[in-house]
């Protein structure tokens, strides 16, 4: 957990700490010897962990691989804001530091880069020879790594683009440059130079033999948002009077016939007298494929609206399609940017979003605009409605309907690579439409898979993806439950390209080897383009806990590269020397990085957190129960770590929906939690902690909910683990209302602690959750408590699944907690539960945290809220001597 920028010290005593914590892990490193985490214990004696140890463990992230596989780069974070930067080799291990480095490159095989502060650290691999580069705001490397790029600004704000060998050798060097921009081939460089008060922009070749060019020379305005083509072919950017003055110009610039053409809002024949173009996250500008095209964002200029002198009353129409602040928030669609495209051969201009159809996604080869208003079918009482989408050829304006009243799941609707195809999920099935043929097909009705299942944390089951199409859009790629489909467009033809049903391993293309599969796709996705004839790398993760990842070849099918009882991820490959590197870690193993060459025993790289060797840690174990209507379900089981089997011991039972997941994951010990639970703190201080999976039934969350969580403790209790009379429950959200509802139905727990917990529904139901400026009502229909039905319709649903329906029936002490800012689950829902129990003479203590949301952010309430769950635990479950709050507040 990172603390708040407010929290981190200053740079100064980071680098300091930082040096202190590097000889630390030396000098552990040194004493350790390397072996697996299971041996750990042979070595010293043993101590028990404590809060006052727990700034010693950091956060271990990979970073990147070199191109050979022979080097690679990762950081280790503290939660203090210290982190360190290290680059290693993965044979000899020798390794750099750099304190806060960031910004990493590895350039070819031979050179490693990275910045800290305005310093470019740069290593020679080969000899080892380090140069520190003052002052640099911006730099980069050619294609081949002969030739680093570096924007260098001086102590009087004057700006040199320096060009340069990695050994030292002066190129080029540029006086007066504002910023550059390196094409995607890091073959040519943009830029823009500012001399006596002119601006100009240049382009300056990177190959072998180095020049420069003139795009524009000696203008008034000046010139930014250099964007490339995906492939360097071309180049477009903005300009401006001053940096405050509207966006004046848009520049398209081809590199092989080196033409330089320029739109002018003012004259360009049929752009809006009363928009203007602006910068906007979502409508980036960027140029088509085909380099026919550049598309950026306009937006009309407001009118000027009359002054209101009487009232600033807000007006809340009954009959209005959002409500108001969610009208505020998200409805204002003409004073929103949209989206345009310019011809820049043809010199013709096109809208393409309007305030009536303001949301837009464009087919893969940017030919064809997909819009759709999410106001259509308003209003509703889902997070998003489903809404029309139309299709628009951008060439002619043609407008034809291509879906009614269709899911606006991101997901649900993807446009194919090349453009031939829309993929849209409905009715349980993939459908495919033909742009060209304007026909749809169901693709998925005669495979007899099944395509929908649980994918999403408290949401209705769903599709379980569309990964990407193959070569040409021959055939479109679909997840299910276990397996990788491949299908062709019209559904004649299908095969399952992976046997994970047979073996009950879950098969997923991997996302960390060729980056995400969606692709942005301005308010929308679209697909990937993966080619089967190559080999694929597939994450992999068993029914049993296991993880890793698969090579698969068309043909041969899915082949292991690692898997094993770990959870393992960041997998980094390196397909031509036929290496990766992956971390891995258990419960009680700190994550590492592990190197390894397909045919060889993998080799640890580095081990985090080596300090946990000197201390007693707990285990993790996957167990199994049944539910009231005999469902197999799973379970966490998370052990003490002084663990003997003669002794019984207390258990903390965390709740919230599937979390059999976590089985592996290691869990870094801290007091500096969102919601005050921390499983390694508690199994360190002689706890069991057990994460129960919870299936919900619609129309009976709550019920369902505290039947799941009793029957997984009883199955606890039934091993002779734990002691059945010191039990605590704890939940934080969703987590927090099933514990306060699971306490009114059963007296097996001694004590809850239940955070930002919604504990009557009929009240939360008629809320508005602030952060959204959506009616809370969509949380009881697909999602999360899923009553589809309203409190007026069967009220009797709404009580008997509301704890505060039943708070008469409670035994168990209970603490309380909530931020007094959260606008996701409104706080007084804790206040009257808080009313009720205290009516009805319970145990209970409500803390209420100032300035805080809907999880805690100041390490001081962390803090807080960290202690005070111990000590109510320790209290109820240890028998401990209780603090004065906790005496006071219960007797």
């Amino acid at each position: 957990m990172m603390v708040s920028k407010n929290y981190k010290i200053n740079r100064a005593k980071r680098v300091a700490i930082a040096m202190l914590r590097l000889q630390l892990i030396s000098f552990l490193l040194f004493i350790l010897p390397v072996v697996a985490c299971p041996l750990w214990g042979q070595v010293v004696q043993k101590k028990q962990l404590t809060p006052s140890d727990y700034h010693l463990w950091g956060e271990l992230q990979l970073d990147k691989i070199a191109p050979n596989g022979k080097w690679t780069s990762y950081r280790v974070g503290y939660e203090s804001g210290v982190d360190t930067l290290f680059v290693r080799n993965t044979a000899s291990l020798k390794t750099y530091t750099f304190p806060a480095g960031n910004n990493t490159t590895f350039a070819a095989n031979n050179w490693f880069a990275c910045l800290v502060d305005q310093e470019v650290r740069l290593v020679n691999l080969k000899t080892g020879k380090l140069e520190t580069i003052a002052n640099v705001t911006q730099y980069a490397f050619s294609a081949d790594a002969s030739k680093l790029i570096l924007l260098i600004t001086s102590f009087a704000g004057e700006s040199t683009l320096l060009i340069r060998t990695p050994e030292g050798s002066t190129i080029e060097k540029i006086y007066g440059v504002n910023n550059f921009a390196i094409s995607p081939t890091s073959k040519e460089l943009a830029y823009t130079v500012n001399r006596d008060n002119k601006n100009s922009v240049a382009l300056f070749s990177l190959e072998k033999i180095c020049h420069q060019s003139w795009i524009l020379e000696d203008r008034e305005e000046s010139f930014h948002d250099f964007t490339w083509h995906e492939s360097g072919k071309a180049l477009t950017f903005f300009s401006r009077q001053s940096p405050s003055a509207t966006i004046n110009s848009v520049f398209y610039y081809r590199l092989d016939n080196k033409t330089v053409l320029h739109l002018n809002p003012k004259t360009q024949l049929g752009f809006p007298e009363d928009a203007a173009i602006v910068t906007n996250s979502t409508y980036k500008l960027s140029i088509s494929d085909d380099l026919q095209k550049v598309f950026f964002a306009i937006k009309l200029n407001p009118e000027t609206k009359p002054a209101v002198t009487d009232s600033d009353v807000e007006l809340w129409n009954g009959n209005a399609k959002w409500i108001y602040p969610m009208q505020q928030k998200w409805g204002q669609f003409e004073e929103y940017a949209h989206l345009a495209v310019w011809y820049p051969m043809k010199q013709l201009f096109t809208p393409i979003s309007t305030t009536k159809l303001p949301v837009v996604m464009l087919s893969g080869n940017q030919q064809y605009a997909i819009l759709s208003n999410p106001q259509d079918y308003e209003p509703q009482f889902e997070f998003e409605g489903p809404r029309d989408f139309y299709i628009v050829d951008l060439a002619t304006g043609d407008k034809n309907l291509l879906l009614r009243k269709h899911s606006s799941f991101y997901s649900d609707l993807l446009p194919s690579p090349t453009g031939k195809y829309i993929a849209y999920f409905r009715e349980d099935n993939w459908w495919v439409y033909d742009i060209a043929t304007k026909t749809h097909t169901n693709v998925t009705l005669n495979t007899g898979g099944q395509f929908t299942g649980k994918v999403h944390t408290l949401y209705k089951d769903s599709a379980y993806g569309n990964p990407g199409w193959s070569t040409n859009d021959n055939e479109i790629l679909i997840y299910d439950q276990y397996d990788i489909w491949a299908i062709t467009p019209d559904g004649t033809s299908y095969r399952k390209l992976t046997n994970g049903r047979e073996k009950h391993i879950q098969f997923r293309l991997s996302e960390k080897v060729s980056n995400k599969r969606l692709k942005e796709n301005f308010d929308g996705w679209k697909s990937s383009a993966i080619n089967l004839e190559k080999e694929q790398i597939l994450r992999a993760e068993g029914d049993d806990g296991r993880t890793g990842y698969f090579k698969w070849k068309s043909g041969l099918g899915e082949k292991s590269l690692v898997y094993g009882s770990q959870y393992i991820d960041q997998f980094t490959y390196s397909q031509k020397e036929g290496t990766f590197i992956y971390q891995e870690q258990r419960f009680d193993c700190s994550p590492r990085l592990m190197f390894k060459k397909e045919a060889a025993d993998a080799k640890l790289l580095f081990q985090s957190n080596p300090q946990q060797e000197k201390y007693t840690w707990g285990k993790s174990e996957l167990i199994e129960y049944r539910n009231s209507k005999n469902i197999a379900l799973k379970g966490v089981l998370f052990y003490p770590a002084t663990y003997n089997p003669q002794k019984k011991y207390p258990m903390i039972v965390n709740v919230y929906e599937k979390q059999s997941n976590e089985l592996h994951k290691y869990v870094n010990p801290t007091q500096f939690t969102e919601d005050g639970f921390n499983a390694t703190a508690f199994t360190t201080q002689g706890y069991f902690v057990l994460y129960p999976d919870i299936q919900l039934e619609i129309g009976n969350p709550g019920i369902t909910a505290a039947d799941c969580i009793v029957k997984a403790t009883k199955e606890v209790i039934s091993r002779g683990l734990v002691n059945p009379d010191k039990i605590g429950l704890i939940g934080h959200s969703f987590g927090g209302y099933e514990t306060a509802f699971a306490i009114s139905q059963t007296g097996i727990f001694a004590a809850a602690v239940a955070g930002a917990a919604v504990t009557d529904l009929n009240s939360f139901y008629l809320t508005v959750g602030w952060n959204t400026g959506k009616p809370d009502m969509w949380r009881f229909g697909a999602e999360q408590w899923q009553m589809e039905k309203s409190p007026f319709v069967d009220p009797q649903a709404y009580n008997r699944n509301s704890p505060i329906a039943s708070a008469d029936k409670i035994s168990t002490p209970v603490l309380l907690w909530s931020g007094k800012e959260d606008r996701q689950v409104d706080w007084h829902q804790s206040i009257e539960y808080y009313l009720a129990l205290r009516r009805l003479g319970k145990k209970n203590i409500t803390l209420l945290y100032p300035k805080e949301g809907h999880t805690l952010l100041n390490p001081t309430n962390q803090k807080d809220l960290f202690e005070r769950v111990q000590q109510w635990f320790g209290y109820y479950l240890k028998d401990e001597f209780p603090p004065l709050w906790i005496s006071q507040g219960t007797k």
